[in-house]
Order: structure tokens, then C-alpha cells, then sequence
């Protein structure tokens, strides 16, 4: 893992801290707390497509953070809206 990776989780889940929602990262059928550094480091090992399930208080100011930093990282995500 490079340390550009290690930045991206350190980032995604720092972000993902700052919001009461629920932030969940569905990967095939694994289900991540994306607040939690240890599942991010399990799951964005390679460049792939991630779902983004997204509840909660604030949810729409998450959801938009959330993919800010994914971009930034260059991790596609998608955010499924339920």
C-alpha cells in the first residue's frame, strides 16, 4: 500500500468523523463503517467502484463531502440514494 493510499484513508474516514450520519461503503458484499480506519484499510486496497449508503441528521452536507474526497483521491464512488 503507498502512502498516497494511506492519505486517502486517513482523509476518507477524518472526513466521514465530522458527521453524525451513518456512513456505510458497500463493496461487493462486504459493508464498511467508513468511520472506522482499520475496515478502509481492509477495503480500498485497489481501484475500484464503491457504494456510498448514506443516513442520518446531515446526510446531504456528508454525502457531498464524501464524494469530494473520494474525487480527490481519485476512488470512484457512488452515492445509493434509498
Amino acid at each position: 500500500m503507498t502512502n498516497a493510499n494511506n492519505a486517502a484513508i486517513v482523509e476518507i474516514s477524518q472526513t466521514a468523523g465530522k458527521f453524525r450520519s451513518s456512513i456505510v461503503l458497500q463493496y461487493d458484499n462486504k459493508y464498511i463503517d467508513v468511520k472506522s480506519i482499520l475496515g478502509l484499510f481492509t477495503t480500498l486496497l485497489d481501484a475500484h467502484s464503491y457504494d456510498l449508503h448514506v443516513h442520518g441528521p446531515d446526510a446531504e452536507d456528508a454525502k457531498k463531502a464524501m464524494v469530494d474526497v473520494f474525487t480527490k483521491h481519485n476512488l470512484n464512488v457512488k452515492i445509493v440514494e434509498e
